[in-house]
């Protein structure tokens, strides 16, 4: 399989303080790849650097084969990297089905053109509807979004990042504030997107990451530790000693 993301060398400093530390990551096509690592180990950085949001200090970012380094975040998000917390801004007073609409609405360039063609917005309609079927969410659709329980309204993040049609989501604690109940639904809907969409996934809940994560990246102050299989990384000592602890997850 080929790499859809990677970091060659990537560096970030705030003033003589090395955030980021040489970070050569590897994101196969289709994987399901979670990034761990103690508070402060540089992981939000590392996702920021990844979407734009920051600059690197030195080092280059790939996406698709092409290099990234120096593009917006609205460029690479036009070329298939999406982060749910750059969406996480929900309409609220929407429908769910009306939010992904307009969502889709958004990527196809119809935005607020009301004099389109009404098969143009019936189209729009249609691919938000097969998105809310593939998260679950389908028996919402005429739901008003802040009458949702909070695990919903994070799938309904993921499903208008889902209407940007990316090549790679970045899930920033999809987990975070969602009660254990919903959570465990949350990830199972998660864990059915097709392999077409490459997830990275960032997530505190260990228990969650080693049943969705298929390669795990552990990141401690800046650097990466290690990149191995959930099995190697529940076993591996360093892992243990800086972050894990002694519990087992087998």
């Amino acid at each position: 399989m080929s790499a859809v993301l990677k970091t060659h060398g990537l560096v970030k400093r705030f003033g003589g303080f090395v955030v980021t530390d040489e970070v050569n990551l590897s994101i196969e096509q289709g994987a399901r790849h979670a990034l761990i690592g103690p508070n402060g180990a540089g992981k939000t950085t590392l996702i920021n650097l990844l979407t734009g949001f920051l600059v690197p200090t030195s080092g280059s970012i790939e996406l698709m084969g092409a290099d990234v380094t120096q593009m917006s975040q609205h460029e690479r998000c036009r070329k298939g990297l999406v982060r749910t917390f750059q969406i996480n801004q929900l309409f609220v007073g929407m429908t769910v089905l009306e939010s992904v609409t307009m969502a889709v609405c958004e990527r196809m360039g119809l935005g607020t053109h009301w004099w389109r063609p009404v098969g143009s917005y019936a189209q729009a309609v249609d691919e938000a509807a097969e998105i809310l079927r593939r998260l679950k969410l389908i028996d919402d659709a005429y739901e008003v979004t802040r009458n949702l329980a909070y695990g919903r309204q994070r799938l309904i993040e993921i499903a208008l990042a889902l209407a940007l049609q990316p090549k790679v989501l970045l899930l920033d604690e999809p987990a975070a504030g969602v009660p254990t109940s919903e959570s465990q639904e949350l990830f199972e809907t998660i864990a059915q997107l097709p392999r077409d969409v490459t997830i990275l996934l960032i997530e505190h809940d260990m228990n969650l990451v080693f049943k969705f994560a298929e390669r795990i990246s552990v990141l401690v102050n800046g650097a990466l530790l290690v990149e191995d299989t959930p099995e190697v990384i529940a076993r591996h000592p360093r892992v243990k000693e800086v972050y894990l602890g002694e519990e087992s997850h087998g």
